[in-house]
């Protein structure tokens, strides 16, 4: 598994570098990614064990893996809350690292930015607004629609999650080393 936690930390500082610099993580990098997990824990787990049912078991845990650290990153980009290269990037890190770890790096990137993104926003004095509208989109649903206050998609502040990601990739990582 240090070869797959490796590629994925290469893959994910790949994709923090440009999603710092450009603001977004390039197809070629999470598609490849998601088209090599599944074929390289067939293969691996071939070469090492010999067992063509281990191997297919391999390559469905891959599946499995990319599908269940899809759930979290499609909802929040269905609701335009997650830009699509991230929500690929994590099911890419999925099928790279199988469920488990996938998940793992999905939690350690989100916990990283909880941490990552109040710093950032009061850095550009965004921190006051952002925590309002925050409280406003909360409130509205169950405000009279009287006092429902009306949010400027101008006020919204994005966060760069590729620098997250890589984060809890490295963190998770860590966690196996030794393993």
């Amino acid at each position: 598994m240090h070869w797959f936690l490796g590629a994925a930390v290469l893959i994910a500082a790949c994709a923090a570098w440009v999603d710092w610099r450009t603001g977004h993580i390039p197809n070629l990098l999470t598609w490849g990614a998601l088209a090599a997990g599944p074929v390289a824990n067939v293969f691996y787990t071939l070469a090492h064990t010999g067992h063509r049912l281990e191997a297919a078991e391999a390559g469905g845990f891959s599946l499995l893996g990319a599908l269940l650290c899809a759930i979290l990153p499609v909802s929040l980009f269905r609701a335009n809350a997650l830009g699509g290269g991230d929500a690929k990037l994590f099911i890419a890190m999925g099928a790279l690292l199988l469920p488990r770890r996938g998940l793992e790096v999905e939690l350690w990137s989100f916990v990283a930015a909880s941490c990552i993104a109040p710093l950032q926003l009061a850095w550009h004095g965004k921190l006051f607004l952002t925590v309002t509208n925050s409280a406003f989109l909360i409130a509205n649903p169950l405000l009279p629609k009287a006092k429902r206050r009306e949010l400027d998609r101008e006020n919204v502040s994005w966060f760069r999650m590729g620098p997250a990601i890589l984060l809890g990739t490295v963190w998770t990582a860590l966690l196996h080393l030794h393993d």
